[in-house]
Formats: structure tokens, C-alpha cells, sequence
């Protein structure tokens, strides 16, 4: 199991993680950056996410498919 992301870090959504016949079910795009909002408290595993540029929140996508971005990563963005 990934480790989960710190609150109100940057992440991308991890799609090598996942088959890619699944990629256009979720609503993240390759290349953008979410702020990590926390895991839901009666949901375990679960999160909430915003998009850092348009604020759009994103709520119940798995914890584990998300990555916390380092400072060297997001300044790559």
C-alpha cells in the first residue's frame, strides 16, 4: 500500500497504477496537479482532491492512486 500524501500537498493522479482501458472512467487529466484535501474520515482510503488551478473538488477516489509531488517535481509543472 502507498503511503498517503500529506494535506494540502500537490499530487498527481497515478495512472500507471491502472489498466489503460480504465484511464478515461476518472476525471483527472495526465499532467495536472491536485491539492491533496485529506482522506475521508468515515471512509477510509478514500479522499478529497481539488484541482490547483481551477478549484474543481473531486471526492471518494482512492487514496493509494494519487502521488505527493516533491519540491523539485512540482517545479517541473
Amino acid at each position: 500500500m502507498n503511503k498517503i500524501p500529506q494535506q494540502y500537498s500537490l499530487v498527481t493522479f497515478n495512472f500507471s497504477a491502472l489498466a489503460e482501458e480504465h484511464h478515461k472512467k476518472y476525471p483527472f487529466r495526465q499532467g495536472n496537479l491536485y491539492v491533496f484535501l485529506g482522506e475521508l474520515a468515515n471512509m477510509k482510503g478514500h479522499c478529497v482532491v481539488a484541482d490547483h488551478i481551477t478549484g474543481q473538488i473531486f471526492s471518494g477516489y482512492h487514496t493509494d492512486n494519487f502521488v505527493e509531488l516533491t519540491e523539485d517535481e512540482v517545479c517541473d509543472y
